[in-house]
């Protein structure tokens, strides 16, 4: 017993809109060098838009820095049962663990911004690729993370991810000084009241 139920799944199409306790992806309404003023910077981006549009969670960058691995982001009981959703509801990840666990994002399920725009079709983001600064299995990735997301110099690396192939943690090491989509986390499933 995780005493959420078993959750309730609509098919709308062929994406899957989950009614049921789960945890929101979305992204920052633009991208981001490797200068966010620090994972506190990054976290407080995500904080403040999604405050603004009217979400109650709490949202975190989807970010590894020096004192924290991605994988932890999403507190330990949520992280295998609650699907993991764009802002629109539609099912992107059966769970946090399977983004982890080489997981691909479902066929035809778009990221949204706070602003509601589509990420990989959208020009406000020419590079269609994610920081993320962790390795694949979500873990900090040393020295690959833009001096702790703050500087955005063209000699230092940070490690990203190419979105087309549908995975989040592909290993790319890439320029700080690229503006690239940045993602945040709802980290625990709140209630809707």
């Amino acid at each position: 017993g995780s005493g959420y139920g078993y959750p309730k799944v609509s098919s709308v199409g062929v994406v899957n809109v989950c009614h049921c306790p789960q945890l929101h992806l979305v992204a920052l309404n633009s991208p981001q060098t490797g200068a966010m003023r620090g994972i506190r910077g990054a976290d407080f981006m995500c904080f403040t838009q999604a405050q603004a549009i009217g979400m109650k969670g709490t949202f975190r960058a989807f970010l590894s820095a020096r004192l924290q691995d991605l994988q932890s982001i999403v507190r330990k009981a949520d992280r295998d049962i609650l699907p993991i959703v764009n802002l629109k509801d539609e099912v992107l990840f059966d769970s946090w663990d399977a983004i982890f666990n080489d997981g691909r994002m479902k066929d035809g399920v778009p990221i949204y911004s706070f602003d509601g725009r589509d990420v990989l079709n959208d020009s406000a983001w020419p590079e269609k690729t994610m920081w993320h600064g962790s390795t694949s299995s979500g873990q900090r990735h040393v020295d690959s993370f833009c001096e702790t997301w703050r500087v955005a110099d063209r000699a230092l690396t940070g490690m990203a991810s190419p979105l087309q192939g549908g995975g989040l943690l592909q290993q790319s090491s890439s320029s700080c000084s690229s503006s690239y989509i940045v993602l945040c986390i709802e980290n625990s499933y709140i209630a809707k009241r």
